[in-house]
């Protein structure tokens, strides 16, 4: 199944930002249950926000008709980027040296469940690299998420797992994934 992908930025965050907000809720609290507060809609919509402050912010969200499937989101990581900080694992020696274009960190990727497992998700995570002129993209992943499947779905689709980190002190610890661009 493909879907419409549509591309944002952040001057165009008001238009989506009530829709991502309530897939958030939807796929987040109702199907998986994460109703905690580093998962509520409030802490979940400061993060957008900041992220959508940054520089090289964009986002796609894919249509199916009138209906949004899902979207994806992220920043670039500039030279003053936080992203890296919070390693658990310690990185070789300029791997985590930002310059504005060298990663990409995809923040979100969520998909309605009416349009998992057909594709969706790789659609809305590859158009979305399309357009994007970095170097490598970087993501976080829970590897409890889904008993362990998430994280094999994004070593499927190229991503190497570099270590753990945990950005927020009540965040769960994440694995670290990075996948060349070409």
């Amino acid at each position: 199944m493909t879907v419409e992908v549509k591309h944002y930025t952040a001057e165009h965050l008001s238009e989506i930002r009530q829709l991502i907000l309530d897939i958030h809720v939807e796929v987040r609290h109702h199907d998986f249950g994460l109703n905690n507060e580093f998962n509520s809609v409030e802490r979940f919509g400061e993060r957008l926000t900041r992220y959508a402050s940054r520089p090289g912010f964009t986002a796609a969200v894919g249509w199916d008709g009138d209906t949004a499937a899902g979207f994806a989101f992220g920043i670039t990581l500039g030279p003053e980027s936080t992203w890296w900080r919070s390693m658990i694992t310690p990185l070789p020696d300029g791997y985590t040296a930002e310059d504005g274009q060298r990663t990409v960190a995809l923040n979100e990727i969520v998909v309605r469940k009416p349009w998992r497992g057909r594709g969706v998700a790789w659609q809305l995570h590859e158009e979305w690299l399309a357009r994007r002129t970095e170097q490598r993209v970087t993501l976080l992943v829970n590897p409890a998420a889904g008993g362990g499947s998430v994280q094999a779905v994004y070593e499927a689709w190229g991503y190497r797992a570099i270590g753990k980190q945990q950005p927020f002190s009540d965040s769960p610890v994440y694995v670290s994934m990075t996948r060349e661009l070409a």
